[in-house]
């Protein structure tokens, strides 16, 4: 992902501070609304709002801000079925100001971490757009590799856990 430079507060870098997944509450879901990716990114993110309202419409969201100290920096969300079991990382995005910095990286590690807790969590799977700003390496430095299969115009791809 593509990001402008430009560094938190105190001109400390996410990589920097401690990474976490928080709920988002009443009192911080403007902040997490605000957040936003590069203008020629968006045709590839629902807006945070779309993902929360989704979320809380359905049984199997999980979803979670991403601060990087006290700074909110992306927005996460999971699909997370127990019973099937069916996991998958449906949602993800971290700010146009806070790109390329480490925080994604961090992020996402939490999350595998996460997930390998949950009951008979063997595959993680997401989709991806491809195009100019696809996230294909980002994702295989974690282990995920594409299936060769397709969900409408997307790739898939899975992680063995």
């Amino acid at each position: 992902m593509k990001g402008d430079g430009e560094q938190l507060p105190g001109s400390m870098k996410p990589a920097s501070v401690e990474v976490t997944l928080r709920e988002i509450t009443s009192d911080t879901v403007d902040s997490i609304l605000r957040l936003r990716v590069a203008e020629d990114q968006e045709p590839f993110f629902p807006s945070n709002a779309e993902s929360i309202a989704q979320a809380h419409f359905s049984d199997h969201a999980w979803f979670r801000a991403i601060y990087a100290g006290e700074t909110p920096v992306g927005f996460i969300m999971l699909y997370l079925d127990e019973e099937k079991p069916l996991y998958y990382l449906w949602r993800f995005m971290i700010d146009k100001k806070y790109q390329r910095q480490g925080s994604g990286s961090q992020a996402i590690a939490h999350v595998l971490e996460h997930i390998r807790g949950l009951p008979n969590a063997e595959e993680l799977f997401l989709t991806y757009l491809p195009g100019e700003w696809e996230p294909l390496s980002f994702y295989q430095k974690f282990g995920f590799e594409e299936t060769g299969e397709w969900k409408d115009d997307e790739k898939v791809m899975r992680l063995y856990l």
